[in-house]
């Protein structure tokens, strides 16, 4: 059997066999160099003549994906086009992604990747991960092991029941894992061959995908019984006894109900976390701290209300209050800086309507119940409003002018994605306050010019900002349990990377063509936490870990295949 050719050392001739050269070599993308393949490597591997003379260097190669993704007419067209480079040249694909991160970031991700969910089975081309079913209950390992890479570090999952703000899309919710991990590479440098993306699929109850001829997944209702807690049981214990108990699980765009349970009942028990809840967190919570540089105000004399009480607006509302306890407030009067509004109206103490659970009594004030948006807001005067509920056009025109009536520097903070369900855009909030805002958003927004001919930058709330440092952090630093001080921690380091320059312009966030940069000082200062917490379990703890962590990053360079000639002494 051909040995695999991931993996290869300064010379990587010998771990080829004859049964894996020639066409074989070349439809393998991770390995494939195509017209980059040099000539004596083309002569040894069997490849001359399956290819055309000229001998391409990688700048052309990415060169040329770029002419075609400019030509590209739709950004759904774009995103086909980079996961069929992806299929096909591994390295050429991370090549173009890192190096033109501003211009493909929106493609392979938020916003276009929700598209690319919605429309999943009709551009379906072949998989890049696990689709694992509820059908597949009781042989989940044996799924694993078909699995064509042992050393894997990093599963994001999902069970498709939440993605972005689009709702309930089943199996067509494998864009969102496979997403994800192609930044864990791009942005923080996990050599792909560590990722995983799977989709536990346990039916949907999207009636449209449900008639979909093209819907690739289970056509059932999902689960909701005992089975599924039973199946994702079986999945946790199934990862770690394939992959090793430090194997990194990150959840993805499961529901409410089931992400915030999920999370207290695995966190302790596996290296897990949850994008949603903590990622969006930490990176909201780092776009405050920089905003407060802003309006000149400590974090401890701002008010917040949330459009929104699921798990982003939950998990923001929950570091905030770390933060702020961490600075000496006590729980009780931190707490009382968050307000929460809900399909129901104000989140508050014995609500007539109901609906109050766990998670959102904590933030459950006495108070009347009111139940507009704008009355919520004229009524307790909050100095930052943030939208993570995918509720479209919520900061209405007379929301965004009252945020403006009372503060000198409202902070609007527009996170739900995709942009279709941004709850204002930039353009709204800096021209209704006459550019007194500070914004950020999920999705990104052009830049808007002042009347006096200054222009402000939209920060991007954008998650992969700190996924993926965190995930590098945890990968390479054997952190077994991912704790809410981790994304604090996280949150701190990037709000310490926006400059004096970023705030000028209105960026509460750097500029998104920093982020593989931002990844490495994450990591870093994750990496000190842990070993100050006694959380890491790599020894010896590396001195210098800023040049460790760069020194196990992933590289697009090609490796060369060409064998090493030596000859023997000639007196022999």
């Amino acid at each position: 059997m051909a040995k695999r050719l991931y993996r290869f050392s300064s010379n990587a001739y010998h771990k080829i066999t004859k049964a894996y050269t020639g066409l074989r070599l070349m439809l393998d993308g991770r390995v494939n160099k195509g017209t980059a393949f040099s000539i004596r490597e083309r002569q040894a591997l069997g490849l001359h003549g399956l290819l055309p003379p000229v001998v391409s260097t990688p700048e052309m190669q990415e060169n040329r994906i770029l002419q075609n993704f400019t030509r590209q007419p739709t950004d759904l067209d774009r995103y086909i086009q980079l996961m069929d480079v992806q299929d096909r040249n591994e390295k050429l694909f991370y090549r173009v992604l890192c190096n033109n991160l501003d211009q493909m970031m929106p493609i392979v991700y938020t916003p276009t990747v929700g598209l690319a969910c919605e429309k999943y089975g009709l551009i379906f081309r072949r998989p890049r991960g696990l689709f694992i079913t509820i059908q597949d209950k009781g042989h989940i390992a044996d799924m694993l092991a078909s699995w064509p890479e042992r050393n894997v570090k990093a599963i994001v999952v999902t069970d498709g029941e939440r993605i972005l703000g689009l709702g309930d899309l089943g199996s067509f919710g494998m864009g969102i894992p496979v997403g994800k991990l192609a930044l864990y590479t791009a942005i923080a440098g996990v050599p792909p061959s560590q990722c995983l993306p799977i989709v536990l699929d346990v039916g949907t109850n999207n009636q449209s995908l449900l008639k979909d001829d093209f819907y690739i997944g289970l056509k059932k209702p999902r689960d909701r019984s005992d089975n599924y807690d039973e199946f994702i049981d079986e999945f946790m214990q199934a990862v770690v006894s394939t992959y090793g108990q430090d194997c990194l699980i990150q959840f993805e765009d499961f529901g409410n109900h089931n992400a915030f349970r999920f999370l207290e009942k695995y966190r302790n028990k596996y290296c897990t976390f949850n994008d949603d809840i903590q990622g969006t967190a930490s990176v909201a919570v780092a776009g405050i701290m920089a905003s407060l540089r802003i309006t000149q105000t400590e974090l401890k004399d701002n008010k917040f209300v949330f459009q929104g009480a699921g798990e982003a607006s939950l998990g923001i509302a929950s570091l905030l209050v770390m933060a702020m306890v961490e600075q000496g407030v006590s729980l009780e009067e931190a707490r009382s800086k968050m307000w929460l509004v809900d399909s129901r109206g104000l989140v508050c103490k014995d609500r007539a309507s109901g609906g109050i659970n766990h998670e959102k009594a904590a933030f459950a004030h006495q108070h009347e119940h009111i139940k507009n948006l704008a009355d919520v807001i004229n009524k307790i005067k909050p100095t930052a409003i943030i939208g993570a509920a995918a509720v479209a056009g919520a900061f209405t025109e007379d929301i965004i002018k009252s945020m403006a009536s009372f503060n000198k520097r409202p902070i609007i903070f527009a996170l739900s994605n995709p942009t279709s369900k941004a709850e204002c855009t930039a353009e709204q909030a800096y021209k209704l306050t006459n550019g007194k805002c500070v914004f950020a958003s999920g999705s990104p927004f052009p830049s808007y010019t002042l009347q006096d001919g200054s222009m402000l930058h939209p920060g991007q709330g954008n998650n992969s900002y700190i996924f993926p440092g965190v995930a590098l952090s945890v990968i390479l630093f054997k952190i077994h349990h991912v704790s809410d001080k981790i994304f604090l921690v996280a949150a701190k380091a990037l709000a310490d990377l926006v400059t004096k320059d970023n705030l000028k312009e209105g960026r509460v966030y750097p500029p998104l063509k920093d982020v593989r940069e931002v990844s490495v000082k994450i990591a870093v200062r994750v990496a000190e936490h842990a070993y100050a917490t006694k959380a890491a379990s790599l020894y010896p703890e590396p001195e210098d870990k800023e040049t460790f962590v760069r020194s196990n990053m992933y590289s697009y360079e090609y490796e060369s295949f060409e064998p090493q000639f030596y000859d023997w002494p000639s007196n022999l």
